[in-house]
């Protein structure tokens, strides 16, 4: 449950999840198994946490707060081992992390810095067997948005390009403390195997998607005017006339492998 003489901090994004109902689908969701290593990114008050240790038995836990580390310690060695790494979690590697493993990631992610921890994520995807995160409902519709849709996007392309991206459920403001504004939903990433990803250059490919959906209004020949040509965007199957959002992810994933092919690789 959430402790009411922690005043949850705006310029942490802290809403703190205290539905037990809400949280028991969650463990479901995540099924923890034996042997697996979980780790659980904003833990808070320790709500997820200590259900997760009970289930599991093992945790590693990424927290910002130091005035939440106390809460936290009280939780180690009474259901399991909890480990707490005090960090900003853009901060920390993942792949370091998973040593010779890999990594289940889980977290109520705080709203306003979803996206960049999203991105953080996926430099790590190839140590990490899936997430289950809880965000902005409207960020999850983005996520999993197809081609066509009003909010498909730079963030659809990205995630979708490295991982299967399957909503849940959704989350009512009620659950929280404090209620957010908007309601939220869980989702569930399960990043892709590297031959069925086939972007040859990562980089490239990251540049390609943020320059088409720079500018949603222009046509893929306008908006990539700095990447490529007209005739280069029609020779991967593009139509030039074409706006970013009806580009499927295997179109852009086309385009970034053909230029790749005319360029030396990024450097980053």
């Amino acid at each position: 449950m959430a402790d009411p003489r922690h005043a949850p901090k705006k310029h942490f994004g802290q809403h703190f999840l205290h539905d037990g109902a809400i949280i028991e689908r969650i463990v479901r969701a995540i099924d923890p198994r034996p042997g697996e290593r979980l780790v659980e990114i904003g833990p808070g008050q320790g709500a997820l946490t200590a259900p997760l240790l009970r289930r599991h038995g093992a945790l590693t836990v990424i927290e910002l707060d130091r005035d939440l580390l106390p809460r936290l310690h009280a939780l180690d060695g009474g259901s399991g081992a909890l480990t707490i790494v005090h960090a900003d979690v853009l901060n920390v590697d993942f792949t370091a992390l998973a040593g010779d493993g890999k990594l289940r990631l889980v977290g109520n992610l705080p709203y306003n810095i979803s996206s960049p921890i999203l991105f953080h994520a996926l430099d790590h995807a190839a140590h990490i067997i899936d997430m289950h995160f809880m965000l902005q409902k409207e960020v999850v519709e983005r996520m999993a948005a197809a081609p066509g849709s009003k909010v498909y996007g730079r963030l659809s392309v990205m995630l979708q390009a490295y991982c299967e991206v399957l909503p849940l459920f959704d989350v009512p403001p009620g659950a929280f403390r404090p209620p957010p504004q908007v309601d939220s939903a869980v989702v569930r990433l399960t990043p892709r195997q590297p031959a069925d990803i086939a972007i040859r250059d990562r980089a490239l490919f990251a540049r390609v998607v943020r320059d088409a959906f720079g500018q949603r209004r222009k046509t893929l020949r306008n908006a990539l005017s700095s990447q490529c040509d007209a005739d280069t965007i029609a020779a991967t199957g593009l139509l030039p006339s074409a706006r970013a959002e009806q580009v499927e992810v295997a179109g852009f994933v086309a385009l970034a492998n053909h230029l790749s092919r005319q360029r030396p690789p990024s450097m980053s």
